[in-house]
């Protein structure tokens, strides 16, 4: 039998959904709530609904924005001929943090996945393709994950878009990585994907 009242219950439950929060996870969230300052959990309750009512996805690349072009389609000084392919706003996020692309970005929604019912039509690959014959393209780099969706997908992307310069971001031996603690998969890339000194 479970003491807590009702509405804790409730909110652990609907942390639980969230993921990579489990039960105890969405307790310990739960029960942090509970004692902090009534400010802080009205200002977290009011930036959720706030997300909710402002967060749109750009009608350009489909990343996150508040307006209907994002920061990065709405930037004048953006290579308009060079479009970045991920799979999720969040893999956009990470490049951008590196500052080494300044083209435009083109995100899916996720990665072919046979398995969990995600096949081409449920991604945005017919507005990649519609993009890229409407707009003046040189190059398109596939920056999907290394696994097995994510090289599905970019085999894929590849396929599809013959007729234009496509490129596969390059994987392998993280910076200051130590050889004996690499996987197979990505030693393998690494040899492949090796360059002159």
């Amino acid at each position: 039998m479970d003491l807590y009242p009702k509405p804790v219950l409730r909110l652990i439950q609907s942390f639980s959904r969230l993921p990579g929060i489990g039960k105890k996870t969405a307790e310990r969230l739960t029960l942090h709530l509970l004692h902090t300052k009534k400010n802080e959990a009205e200002t977290l309750a009011n930036d959720l609904l706030e997300l909710r009512k402002n967060i749109r996805l750009c009608s350009h690349c489909f990343a996150l924005s508040e307006n209907s072009r994002c920061k990065v389609c709405s930037d004048p000084n953006r290579d308009t001929s060079l479009i970045c392919v991920v799979e999720n706003p969040s893999d956009m996020n990470a490049i951008e943090k590196a500052r080494a692309f300044s083209g435009l970005y083109h995100v899916l929604g996720g990665a072919l996945s046979p398995i969990d019912g995600i096949g081409p039509d449920e991604l945005r690959i017919k507005e990649l393709i519609l993009r890229i014959k409407q707009k003046n393209i040189r190059e398109v780099i596939i920056a999907t994950s290394t696994n097995v969706e994510g090289e599905a997908t970019a085999s894929y992307l590849a396929e599809r878009l013959k007729g234009i310069k496509v490129t596969r971001i390059a994987s392998g031996i993280p910076i200051g990585g130590d050889l004996k603690f690499v996987d197979q998969l990505t030693m393998q890339k690494a040899i492949k994907g090796r360059y002159g000194v």
